[in-house]
């Protein structure tokens, strides 16, 4: 197969050339006939020479600096030796032209001079005199002309393989932004499914421990816990639903962009943690105001996080939730009483299992510590998080307060 696909490119260059040597002959042979009417001499003769120096272009997709040397030599003979009315520099222009078309622009300038150079000696030396300027001016301007064309397709097809490189490029990198966006939503529902579900069964967890632990001493107790297991999961379908919107109504303007919690609602999610067993106290110190839209919801989702952290592998202690308005940063700081391990509060390292609703349950994966890495460096801000000298775990985090509106 490729060596009948080498003879067709063979047989296809042949034709072309062949073609290329036919209508330098046809363009040519008027100029020549005119040229024997003038000076008295056979018609036959400038023809037969016409036809010689096309010739060699058969031959100049394959070799074209031999078939320009060629084209040169003939045509040096035709005035010096037989001094041929009108030679046409026609087959030496397109030689050259299959030259410069494969050179550099440097090289075709330096070979087009010499080309030019030989046949104007040639042309001085067989026709002296200021009458047969016109025939010297115009070797050089049909050679000029053969080099500025191929400059020119050259520059052409260098434009045009710029602009192909340069749209597959913008191909490529267009691919990569839409894989890159859609691993960026990926992760991002990802974090808000982990968020809602580690949050809420965190807690129904915790409150049917507690109803399975009161249910035969205090059944009003164990009551109001079935109650609270009911409002949050309640609410975790609710935010459930309002997640698996963002897949399915992406589209829609007028569909939510984003479940939207954020330190307003902080109250009542401290609230649902103090009625899973976990003692949490809140301080807040700077000016309160109104806060960019992801920096609220970053905040919020991190103390949910660190909470349910706290509560999962911690178990029923103290924990505190410091929020310092600055001027330019919103910090936070989420610390509890729990074991000193990093591993225990962030999620690193699993706990002991244990159904006792003072202990704590289960064991971590490390999802929600990356989370909180991920929606702090998104928000443009920083998290660290580590266990604390006296005890516990401690979770800092500093928000930028960019755009902010004085409450």
């Amino acid at each position: 197969m490729f060596e009948r696909l080498r003879k067709s490119l063979l047989v296809q260059l042949w034709m072309r050339d062949l073609a290329v040597a036919v209508i330098c002959f046809v363009l040519s042979t008027p100029v020549a006939v005119a040229g024997s009417f003038v000076h008295g001499t056979p018609v036959t003769w400038p023809i037969g020479a016409l036809a010689i120096a096309c010739v060699p272009l058969l031959a100049r997709s394959r070799w074209p600096f031999q078939v320009l040397a060629a084209t040169l030599t003939v045509s040096v003979v035709q005035f010096l030796l037989f001094s041929l009315p009108g030679p046409s520099p026609v087959c030496t222009a397109v030689a050259l032209y299959s030259v410069a078309i494969r050179t550099n622009r440097r090289t075709a300038r330096r070979v087009g001079a010499c080309a030019t150079a030989v046949l104007v000696v040639a042309s001085l030396i067989c026709r002296p005199g200021l009458e047969n300027l016109w025939q010297h001016l115009a070797l050089i301007a049909g050679l000029g002309l053969a080099v500025a064309s191929s400059d020119a397709v050259r520059s052409r097809r260098q434009l045009l393989d710029s602009a192909l490189e340069r749209a597959e490029q913008a191909e490529r990198t267009r691919e990569e932004e839409a894989r890159r966006r859609v691993t960026e939503e990926r992760l991002r529902i990802a974090r808000e499914l982990h968020d809602v579900v580690a949050h809420h069964i965190t807690l129904i967890n915790a409150q049917a421990g507690v109803a399975h632990h009161l249910m035969r001493t205090e059944p009003d107790h164990a009551y109001q816990a079935l109650e609270r297991i009911r409002d949050t999961s309640r609410a975790a379908l609710d935010e459930l639903r309002a997640t698996v919107g963002l897949l399915r109504y992406s589209d829609d303007p007028a569909a939510p962009c984003e479940p939207a919690p954020g330190l307003a609602d902080l109250d009542a999610l401290l609230d649902s943690f103090r009625h899973s067993g976990l003692d949490v106290t809140p301080e807040r110190t700077g000016q309160p105001g109104e806060l960019p839209a992801i920096t609220d919801l970053t905040a919020y989702r991190v103390i949910q996080e660190a909470l349910t952290n706290t509560r999962k592998h911690a178990g029923l202690v103290s924990a505190r939730v410091h929020l310092d308005y600055r001027a330019d940063a919103l910090r936070i700081a989420v610390e509890d009483d729990g074991p000193s391990t990093p591993g225990i509060s962030s999620g690193n390292t699993p706990a002991t299992t244990t159904t006792d609703e003072t202990q704590g349950t289960g064991t971590g994966t490390g999802h929600g510590m990356i989370g909180m890495h991920e929606r702090a460096k998104a928000a443009g801000g920083t998290l660290t998080a580590g266990p604390r000298p006296a005890g516990g775990f401690r979770i800092n985090a500093e928000l930028p307060l960019r755009g902010r509106r004085k409450g």
